[in-house]
């Protein structure tokens, strides 16, 4: 059943028309979005359950109408504290409630405020003590007929220490270079120049630089801070944070200042004018700048934050999303040389079956040993592929694994090099631990290893993804943003894709929409005493699990095999009597309808348009009737890394090899091409036309065909192009273009799971 929305004047509509202006939707669709969220209901339920209700928004256009539902709703709350702080003063006047109440931005809302706002004490603050305020008054009205120095004279006083009319005049100044740093008006003035025509400096600092740093290209630099790229923002305030830069912001003051005159009224003709320009010119170097200067460094900041995120978020998504090779068993290895190469069998469900160790580097007796060992275990076993991590020593372990295989005539077995980034992190987390309280950390790596070519999101998803390594600064960005931006791409991707429920860990379950950490736990120990969910309807014997969980989790979870066909589809079981119909309708048995796209395709959906049912969610249960639970994701397919070419040293400049996508930033894409090394194809060299976002031809993930250009072994960089025709496979866009120097694969971003070309994963759930 589908549950009611709360009424439309249950939900603060102030901000709707605000948001359908920001965001370019119809106010009539904010609504909704408000309203479905108020009554508890998940971004990923949202977009893929209600489509009618919300006109077929997307998972995105949601999140935005809730970020700045939030937004406002923190205005909101803002406003109610500062209007009541400034009643209490007794200085709330209707004007300046008007003007308060029609605020649109917190700036502008602080701004008001200001004056008004609990401060220290102030230079101003001590001249309004000693009485000068009306002389201050004078000095504003700006009249056009008396001296400054004979009106000073009635302010001078022994008892509340102004000794001249100098001092009294000083002090009225303090005071009138307050009162026009605190104006609104003026602030935007200088906040708008500060943030269109102000120019970021970066300069070295001496001491700092007598060895060479990665900041050279800032030792003598000038951009305007409203077109500086995050990428180059970041660079320099991390400059500045390591002691090597020091960074300001800098515009012309003279046409700023004539402008605050022109605000603040200066007559010309008034001989207290000059009195009134100094208190001004003081007021915005002393008061203004400085302060406004910080204001729009840390919107910048903000702003390359958000833009930073977003590419990781996306490198992330992709990387999430890179294709599963499914339920195969493979064998996991994690290279090592001191303390050996690690392997651990699974099952096709990820089930650790046997471990052993490897010694590759302690003599000829050991290798022979090494092999004999692998090969026991690849007969036992009998895995589909064995994943082998990409860290230190990763490609002599492959080259190991390989030559294993074909000395033993073993020919069905492919062997992949996986991405290992973040897993010496979870192997040392308390999950694992929990997981596998008797293996050792090692062990685990491997485990980690093997899963994430079976399921790389099944298994990602015990990992921070900040440890993934597929962003841009990321360390540098505010990191409750970061987080709470990784976890809802975390969270898109997991329902996305739907989840086993049978099979599925409690880290995954977490992530699925309604559930959370609690619940997650609550189902498995449910599912451990009692057995695997025969149905989605069996959730409800869950303790603790009520109708909205079910109703936000429900669509997301899968059951293979279960007493409804209908269980193994993305069909949420308020629809269930829907297809129902649909299968009566067509006078066959609902688990002929299921599966069947002769059958589906003679459903004409116009007969069951009505009341909250509408063309979208039929198309969308005609596409599951067809394929069932049918993985979104792509077919895996495996990369194919020249043999000769294993470490740096092989480079050469123009030699052509063929790399995959590790890291997309807003510079350039870093590609492994299997040196244990990603080189950096420059923006500039990813297309032979101009492109402005390296996101527009190349994704994590895509298959490119490189181009060495220059190889600096010290400082481990390698400079590719992809230009010339060099295409990227497997639906990849194309990409073409000449690259910048490398990067450490420290700063450029980890490898990314390879992509083997099969998916045996036909119902394209997460369990492992």
């Amino acid at each position: 059943m589908v549950a009611e929305m709360p009424p439309a004047e249950s939900v603060e509509t102030s901000s709707i028309p605000l948001l359908s202006a920001e965001l370019k939707i119809p106010p009539r669709q904010v609504l909704a979005v408000a309203r479905l969220l108020m009554a508890g209901n998940t971004i990923p339920f949202i977009a893929r359950y209600r489509k009618e209700v919300t006109e077929n928004l997307d998972e995105v256009q949601i999140g935005k109408i809730q970020e700045r539902l939030a937004y406002h709703r923190e205005m909101e709350e803002r406003r109610d504290t500062i209007l009541k702080s400034i009643d209490e003063q007794g200085k709330l006047t209707d004007d300046l409630k008007a003007r308060i109440a029609t605020c649109t931005t917190k700036t502008e809302l602080e701004d008001l405020y200001l004056p008004y706002k609990p401060k220290r004490r102030t230079r101003a603050m001590i001249a309004r003590e000693k009485g000068l305020e009306a002389l201050a008054l004078l000095i504003l009205q700006q009249p056009a007929t008396g001296s400054p120095d004979e009106a000073a004279k009635a302010f001078v006083s022994e008892e509340k220490k102004v000794a001249s009319t100098d001092e009294a005049l000083a002090g009225a100044r303090d005071i009138v270079a307050e009162t026009a740093a605190e104006t609104a008006e003026v602030r935007a003035v200088v906040r708008h120049a500060f943030a269109t025509q102000g120019v970021v400096v970066s300069e070295a600092i001496e001491e700092k630089t007598k060895e060479p740093t990665k900041f050279e290209q800032y030792y003598d630099f000038k951009e305007k801070i409203a077109e500086i790229p995050s990428h180059r923002y970041l660079a320099i305030r991390r400059g500045e944070n390591e002691g090597v830069l020091r960074q300001r912001l800098e515009v012309d003051a003279e046409p700023l200042l004539k402008s605050i005159g022109e605000l603040m009224k200066v007559n010309d003709r008034s001989p207290f004018a000059p009195h009134l320009r100094a208190a001004l010119e003081d007021g915005y170097k002393r008061l203004i700048a400085p302060s406004v200067e910080v204001d729009v460094a840390v919107e910048a900041k903000m702003r390359a934050d958000r833009e930073a995120v977003e590419v990781f978020a996306r490198n992330l998504r992709n990387l999430l999303l890179a294709s599963p090779l499914g339920g195969r068993g493979v064998i996991g290895v994690d290279p090592g040389i001191r303390t050996g190469c690690k392997c651990a069998a699974l099952d096709s469900t990820g089930k650790f079956l046997a471990n052993t160790t490897l010694y590759l580097s302690q003599g000829d007796h050991a290798l022979l040993e090494a092999r004999v060992e692998l090969a026991k275990l690849i007969a036992k076993h009998q895995p589909h592929a064995i994943a082998v991590g990409n860290g230190t020593a990763g490609r002599e372990t492959e080259a190991f694994v390989r030559e294993t295989l074909a000395k033993a005539g073993i020919k069905n077995v492919i062997v992949v090099q996986v991405n290992e980034s973040g897993a010496s992190i979870y192997s040392a987390s308390d999950a694992a631990r929990e997981e596998f309280p008797d293996l050792d950390l090692t062990v685990r790596g491997a485990i980690s290893i093997g899963r994430r070519l079976q399921d790389p999101l099944a298994e990602l998803v015990k990992t921070d993804p900040k440890s993934i390594g597929v962003g841009q600064y990321q360390h540098d960005v505010h990191q409750p943003l970061l987080h709470q931006k990784l976890e809802e791409v975390v969270i898109s991707c997991v329902n996305h894709v739907g989840v086993e429920l049978n099979t599925a860990s409690a880290f995954l379950l977490a992530r699925v929409s309604g559930l959370g950490s609690s619940l997650s736990k609550k189902i498995v120990s449910h599912r451990d005493k009692h057995g695997p969910f025969r149905s989605r309807a069996d959730l409800l014997k869950v303790s603790g699990l009520g109708p909205k969980a079910f109703e936000q989790a429900a669509g997301f979870l899968r059951i293979r095999g279960g007493t409804n066909p209908l269980d193994a589809s993305a069909v949420h079981p308020e629809r269930y009597a829907l297809v129902e119909r649909m299968a009566k309708d067509l006078n066959v048995e609902l688990q002929t309808l299921v599966g069947q796209s002769e059958q589906a395709d003679k459903i004409d959906l116009r007969r069951y348009v009505g009341g909250d049912v509408g063309e979208p969610t039929l198309k969308d249960i005609l596409a599951e009737l067809k394929k069932p639970g049918r993985d979104p994701r792509d077919q895996f397919e495996a990369p194919c890394f020249r043999e000769d070419v294993t470490c740096m040293e092989d480079l050469k400049p123009g030699m052509e090899l063929m790399g995959i996508v590790t890291n997309v930033t807003a510079f350039g894409a870093f590609v492994d091409v299997g040196v244990h090394q990603d080189g950096l194809v420059h923006v500039s060299e990813l297309s032979d036309r101009f492109i402005r976002d390296p996101a527009e031809v190349v994704q994590t993930g895509t298959r490119l065909k490189v181009r060495v250009i220059d190889i600096d072994i010290p400082r481990k960089r390698i400079a590719l192009s992809a230009r010339s025709g060099s295409a990227p496979k497997t639906g990849a866009p194309r990409a073409s273009a000449p690259g910048a120097s490398g990067s450490p694969r420290g700063s450029s971003g980890p490898r990314q799971p390879p992509r083997p070309q099969f998916n045996s994963n036909p119902f394209g759930t997460l369990g492992l």
